[in-house]
């Protein structure tokens, strides 16, 4: 088959877009994403979460590629177990998120160097953990219960980000604007009522913009594919941003190309369209 001379790379989101609602990735979307590299084009996720739960994926898809994580805090190499470029919380922003985390009652895990926290379970942790019980132990991500963020705070070697969420959206926003004010951190929702909070400048975007200048990959040999406000910028960069038919309006205004969602071919459809047709 001709090798594909426009796009060089293509950069998925997991939650949402690669992933379905089973946390699955679709027969079809693995298929083409093998024609893909079959024609020289390379893959690589860009997720928000930790590296430990986007492994298992990584590791199905026989991916080479370092990857993005935590909405851009840090490029994790898993040949070499070691993050590349970063820039984590420092141990006083992580205090002072804290601080604020308790006095707004909202819900959080801590992103740790090498594993996710939680002090208690909701729902969508419960979830992953759920996923997490799925897989064979060489795979399984590290995700622990501790007794005190507090304590995990002054102990780690370095945090990533805190992820947020609450059922009630003023208190959120409420949430938000106080950590803008007074923290001035980066706030990306990862979904209509989750919050990632990293250092500021961090974003899928940024990182992806790094990584393909020092790859000398142009901006236009990018496709991107996302689903949730904290792809945005990703699909703004991309030469062509694509958003999966059950993201929100404002993520498919802000694309070149909606699909569809993913619970279908959508991805598989469009790298068919864009990348799979010679050219």
């Amino acid at each position: 088959m001709k090798k594909n001379m426009k796009y060089r790379l293509v950069v998925l989101d997991l939650d949402g877009t690669l992933l379905d609602s089973q946390l699955q990735i679709r027969d079809e979307t693995i298929e083409a994403l093998r024609r893909v590299r079959e024609q020289g084009v390379q893959v690589m996720i860009a997720t928000g979460r930790h590296h430990v739960a986007a492994y298992p994926y990584w590791h199905h898809l026989g991916l080479e590629l370092p990857i993005i994580c935590c909405n851009g805090a840090y490029l994790y190499d898993y040949r070499a177990r070691r993050p590349l470029a970063s820039d984590p919380l420092t141990r006083q922003e992580a205090r002072d998120l804290l601080k604020l985390a308790r006095k707004h009652d909202i819900y959080t895990m801590v992103y740790d160097k090498d594993f996710v926290a939680y002090e208690s379970a909701n729902a969508h942790l419960q979830s992953i953990l759920d996923w997490s019980s799925t897989l064979a132990a060489d795979l399984r991500p590290r995700i622990e219960r501790v007794d005190s963020f507090e304590r995990l705070v002054e102990e780690a070697e370095l945090i990533w980000k805190f992820i947020s969420s609450s059922d009630d959206q003023l208190a959120m926003e409420t949430f938000v604007a106080d950590i803008e004010q007074t923290l001035g951190l980066s706030c990306e929702w990862s979904g209509h009522d989750r919050l990632d909070i990293t250092r500021a400048g961090n974003s899928k975007g940024n990182r992806l913009v790094q990584w393909i200048a020092e790859q000398g990959i142009a901006r236009e040999q990018v496709i991107a594919f996302g689903d949730e406000k904290n792809d945005m910028e990703m699909l703004r960069v991309a030469g062509r941003g694509v958003a999966m038919g059950n993201s929100r309006p404002d993520v498919q205004a802000c694309a070149d190309w909606v699909t569809g969602s993913n619970d279908s071919s959508g991805i598989a459809d469009a790298l068919k369209r864009f990348v799979l047709t010679p050219g």
